[in-house]
Formats: C-alpha cells, structure tokens, sequence
C-alpha cells in the first residue's frame, strides 16, 4: 500500500530517486509503480507496513510523465541541426526531461535550483560531458 508523505528525504535524493524511476519506465512500466520501487529500492519495509511515497517524489515523477510529449519537443527545438532527441542517450534524455520539467512547470522549486540539482544527479550518473551538455541545453530555459 502506498500513500504520500511531503517531508522524507532530501530534495536531491528525492530528485535521484525520481530519474531512476523515470529512467525504468522506459523500459516498461507504470509511473506509481515505479516510483514507489526507486524510493524503497535501499529501505527496508515489513509487509504490512504502509509506505510513505513522498509527495515531491511523486510530483516530479507523474509530472514527466504527463509532459512528456511537450518536454521532448521544447528539448528537440534547442538541439543541434541534424540531432534528435533519439539520437540522446537514455540517462541523458531522462535527465534533461526532469530538469526541464522542474524548470518550466513545478513552480515551488527556482529555476536555478532545478538546474543545478539536474547537473550534479547528471554528474553522479554520467559523465562530465553529459553534465555540460545538459546545463548547456536546459540553460536556455532559465530566465533570470
């Protein structure tokens, strides 16, 4: 059973756990589902214990989801000429959707925030390259 709680873990980690979620669903899956499985992957749970999803978590996650098809659109507009976002590998796309997504539509977190949040998890699960990359590209959608 799973129900949401707003304050469990740290941003970035809840952030971390939101890409590796994303990250599975491209290879099948529902948003809640896997959700819940990237928060738990590390917590032990007994079996009739309620798991408490936190709400930031979800939000980001379902939120992906549901702009999916616009985030892959305003990405494909700021690519070079002859690129596409096809062509970007899987870590690099999920990433740039979830930056881009906190970025443009979730209004409690600042922009700049979203931005460098997205680049350090790009760091951690990537390479250099990809980090500058990614902070070129979603740089763009910042507005100071």
């Amino acid at each position: 059973m799973c129900k949401t709680s707003i304050h469990t873990g740290s941003r970035r980690d809840l952030r971390e756990r939101a890409f590796q979620a994303l990250f599975s669903m491209e290879f099948g899956g529902e948003w809640l589902q896997a959700s819940e499985s990237a928060y738990l992957h590390d917590k032990t749970v007994d079996g009739e214990e309620t798991v408490e999803v936190p709400a930031f978590l979800l939000n980001l996650v379902n939120g992906v989801e549901s702009h999916k098809d616009e985030l892959d659109a305003l990405i494909s507009e700021k690519l070079r000429k002859g690129w596409s976002i096809e062509r970007l590998t899987l870590t690099d796309k999920t990433m740039l959707r979830l930056g881009l997504f906190e970025i443009k539509f979730f209004e409690e977190t600042p922009e700049r925030v979203a931005l460098n949040e997205i680049i350090e998890i790009a760091k951690k699960y990537s390479d250099e390259t990809s980090a500058k990359f990614i902070n070129g590209l979603l740089s763009q959608f910042v507005v100071e």
